[in-house]
């Protein structure tokens, strides 16, 4: 398979505004595709070289990017500046001039092979052998190959589908329709490596589902929390139940085999070299192989106290690790078992994987290692009570277990559910974890920034599109607009990408690509004429009533954004507390 037959297609799909035409468009490409070339496709159709867990770094500064390409097009600075400026990014830019004599109709291998070359360039001296290498490569490619390659290295294609879609397009491929969607991500959930899946399914079918399981190194999707307001609501829906404290710090997958340690944040990254004191405890876990999941916060064991997430997130970085992690040592509080010596934990109760964790989590690990806390309750009184004793720590509150509960990766259900601070002065019990779709042109004294506020979704599963919620432009300071817009503008499109659903009357100057999550809170969740999140043909969308941006959120990915469902939930649940309040 020629890169050029892939590039037409990814370039068709970029004009679709129809999921299932895209999702055709893929199937139609694996069809043909061989076991390896299917493989490279579902990675390079989501930007990737690599699956997200083995990172997707090509350490390429983007001003010798700009250099390489200002050189093959051959134009003067300030042409080549206003040219990139007019088509939107360095891709476009590229892709927009016209072939050359020298270009090679190179196989979709070749060049798959070249990028993963290009990602192996270290040492001394490497940002110079990169920039050579990538100009070499360009020069063999069509502009508009090339256009693909350098989104690729930026980071920024924008097919504007995500694994769902892929996910669809490998049952339409095998199937005609999606009715394998349930098992194939099954299958995804517990080893999260689209393109081994979909070698995989191209090789054996969908019989070769079966051979897909849990292997220590690859992540599994976490299990997900729901919410409820009250610890009553809690007790009548689970009954006699597990609760274990918040904690407002890293929420990490931990992987260990043969002496070898992987950390893995909640959207997938590999976090091992951030965290040397945790993996060199892990090392000495008395097991063959294991798979546990914990919350590595900055702990004060002289005073027992946990400290502020400000504190924690320092330890997120490339360069003078060792010197943090003496400055703010981690402690690794786990709270689940997912595997241990060849055997999943996954279909084990809760409780009965707690207990074999205790079997290797022992006292000899305390001072990194230790299993979270955790209350058996029954009541509503004790679960308060737990409750009040987590805050009075100052931890985000609690989440709460069934006993008999399955983990069920990448699902979000009441088998957990969290249970945070009460309800104050109308506010939200809890915050929404919001995607950025654009931004508004500044006025009065923000016209400076060139950014006055902006626009944010939420995530539909069922459709993989995300759906507006709210306008935001109160809760940041000057410099916090200043910072978001510069976010922003990395990410820009000049059209609405297709999986955004926004009313004309609330489009924003500036469209910007998923892919930014901010925490935002609100006084209340309300039905919108407007906003589409949840919105049907008999039924209002959901809108947040006085919204306020708080912070960004690093960990995780757009498709783990709040959800349509979680919203109407939420809405739900404050809207039947208001009628109790009503009816008192």
């Amino acid at each position: 398979m020629k890169f050029q037959e892939v590039v037409n297609v990814l370039q068709a799909i970029e004009e679709l505004t129809s999921r299932n035409q895209i999702m055709e468009l893929l199937a139609a490409l694996f069809h043909k595709a061989t076991p390896e070339q299917a493989q490279m496709i579902t990675y390079l159709s989501l930007g990737q070289v690599r699956p997200t867990y083995l990172g997707n770094q090509f350490n390429i500064a983007e001003k010798t990017i700009k250099k390489v390409i200002q050189e093959i097009v051959d134009l003067p600075l300030e042409e080549f500046t206003v040219g990139v400026k007019q088509k939107g990014d360095l891709g476009s830019f590229l892709a927009s001039f016209s072939a050359k004599a020298q270009q090679e109709d190179l196989s979709l291998k070749e060049v798959f092979q070249q990028l993963i070359e290009l990602q192996t360039i270290s040492g001394e001296g490497s940002q110079e052998e990169r920039a050579k290498f990538l100009k070499a490569l360009l020069r063999i490619l069509t502009p508009a190959e090339g256009g693909f390659v350098i989104r690729i290295i930026l980071g920024k294609l924008r097919t504007g589908f995500s694994d769902m879609t892929m996910i669809d397009a490998f049952s339409w491929m095998l199937v005609g329709n999606k009715s394998l969607r349930k098992d194939i991500e099954h299958a995804y959930n517990v080893c999260a490596d689209l393109g081994l899946i979909a070698a995989t399914l191209k090789k054996n079918g969908a019989q070769g589902l079966s051979d897909i399981h849990i292997t220590v190194g690859i992540p599994i999707l976490p299990s997900l929390a729901e919410r409820l307001p009250t610890a009553a609501e809690i007790i009548e829906k689970l009954g006699h139940c597990a609760a274990q404290p918040k904690l407002d710090g890293f929420r990490l997958q931990i992987h260990v085999k043969n002496n070898q340690v992987w950390f893995y944040s909640r959207n997938l990254i590999n976090m091992t070299s951030m965290f040397p004191e945790l993996t060199q405890a892990a090392q000495q876990l008395k097991v063959q192989d294991a798979i546990f999941e914990g919350e590595a916060i900055v702990f004060d064991e002289s005073t027992g106290a946990f400290l502020p997430f400000q504190q924690t997130v320092k330890r997120k970085r490339k360069h003078g690790i060792e010197t943090m992690a003496q400055e703010f040592p981690l402690k690794l509080f786990v709270f689940d078992l997912l595997y241990l010596n060849g055997e999943s934990m996954l279909n084990k109760g809760h409780e009965a994987r707690r207990k074999v964790a205790l079997s290797f989590i022992t006292a000899d690990h305390y001072e990194t290692i230790s299993l979270i806390d955790e209350r058996e309750v029954t009541t509503t009184e004790q679960l308060e009570d737990y409750f009040l004793e987590c805050m009075h720590e100052g931890l985000e509150g609690l989440v709460v277990k069934k006993m008999n509960a399955h983990y069920q990766p990448g699902k979000r259900n009441f088998n957990w559910i969290k249970l945070k601070r009460t309800q104050e002065s109308g506010t939200l019990i809890d915050t929404i974890d919001a995607v950025v779709l654009g931004y508004y042109v500044g006025r009065g004294r923000r016209a400076a920034f060139g950014i006055g506020a902006f626009l944010v979704g939420v995530y539909d599963k069922k459709n993989d599109r995300y759906e507006t919620i709210a306008k935001v432009g109160t809760g940041l300071s000057d410099q916090g607009f200043k910072d978001i817009k510069k976010l922003c503008d990395d990410y820009t499109v000049d059209h609405k990408p297709f999986n955004v659903v926004c009313a004309k009357e609330l489009y924003p100057d500036v469209w910007v690509e998923p892919h930014l999550i901010w925490v935002v809170i609100a006084d209340e969740i309300t039905r919108s004429p407007l906003h589409t999140a949840g919105k049907t043909e008999h039924e209002q969308g959901y809108a947040l009533r006085f919204p306020r941006a708080i912070e960004q959120r690093f960990d995780k990915s757009p498709d783990q954004a709040t959800t349509v469902d979680e919203i109407k939930h939420m809405f739900n649940n404050s809207y039947l507390k208001k009628a109790e309040a009503k009816n008192k």
